[in-house]
């Protein structure tokens, strides 16, 4: 299916509610059964049965499926915020006792839950330059089981090659996760080269209204079930039917305000490039940046976040 199929029609059954355009909101924290048997079979089976909307709920249903089908995932659940998604994710793939490498310069409450919270249940990290893959090696130990990147990343916008990346991580299975937040789905597809998990922040780009806080994880059936029983389940991480409803309503605009936000930027980066207050403009489409070959192999277009270097006389 293409971009607008996905976008405005996979999911909605809509002979299922009068034939309505929009999906209804489906706001209601218990279903009804007919009996008891028909109620014991939803409780066993709530990743695709609804039984209780703190697990599976229909309009976040029809969500779930547009997120997956545009990250070219078999599956993705929604949750609550950006940073619960990366919680939910790396608490799926850690114990006490493991090893974490996550790539430098990622997003704050990234940073504090590898440095703050998963110390505290005896989980390490260490923390390297994404930009070389030896890095990555060389930082690998014996209970090392979770790869953590962020590409591009916070900031500096350093990418990591995610093919390579994926390709060392198999090799010692180890999994890997990455936060897709800047490219969205559009511009980068990290699954197609090998990567284990994506995770968004969607109240950036995918929500895109400034009205709802969500965050979504993507990755293969096997993987969102076994997460959607322990993690998800457990911690109550949801999105309630409302928010999901304005998530999609946003989803609708995804790809024309991509595009608008792209020839935006570039226009705003030209401008700021040759203003005399400037030193340097730093995204990773910059023509000066010595990773440009690797963006231009994995990231189709930029989003609209940059940074800036002010030139500063020393008194």
């Amino acid at each position: 299916m293409n971009t607008s199929e996905i976008i405005n029609q996979l999911g909605e059954d809509r002979e299922l509610y009068f034939g309505a355009m929009t999906p209804p909101i489906v706001q209601t924290s218990n279903f009804k059964f007919k009996d008891i048997e028909a109620m014991r079979y939803a409780l066993q089976n709530e990743f695709h049965e609804h039984a209780y909307t703190r697990g599976n709920n229909p309009t976040v249903e029809i969500l779930r499926k547009k997120l997956a089908a545009l990250e070219g995932a078999e599956d993705a659940l929604v949750l609550g915020s950006g940073v619960s998604a990366i919680s939910v994710a790396v608490l799926s793939a850690v114990k006490a006792g493991d090893h974490v490498i996550c790539v430098d310069h990622v997003y704050s409450w990234t940073d504090h839950l590898f440095k703050k919270f998963l110390p505290q249940y005896g989980v390490t990290t260490t923390f390297v330059d994404g930009k070389d893959i030896r890095n990555f090696e060389d930082a690998i130990q014996s209970n090392t089981v979770l790869i953590f990147l962020e590409s591009p990343n916070t900031m500096l916008f350093e990418v990591q090659d995610l093919e390579a990346i994926s390709t060392l991580a198999k090799a010692h299975n180890i999994t890997t996760i990455v936060e897709n937040t800047y490219c969205t789905p559009l511009y980068q597809q990290p699954l197609t080269l090998g990567i284990d998990i994506v995770v968004h922040t969607a109240t950036k780009y995918l929500s895109g209204h400034s009205d709802v806080v969500a965050g979504v994880i993507c990755g293969s059936s096997e993987r969102i079930a076994r997460i959607f029983a322990h993690e998800f389940l457990t911690l109550g991480t949801i999105i309630s039917p409302n928010d999901a409803w304005l998530f999609t309503r946003g989803l609708r605009t995804l790809e024309i305000r991509m595009e608008r936000i792209t020839s935006s930027v570039e226009k705003v980066i030209k401008y700021l490039e040759q203003h005399p207050a400037i030193a340097q403009v730093i995204y990773p489409f910059s023509p000066s940046n010595p990773q440009l070959s690797l963006v231009k192999k994995q990231m189709k277009a930029m989003g609209g976040l940059f940074s800036i270097i002010l030139k500063t006389t020393n008194i």
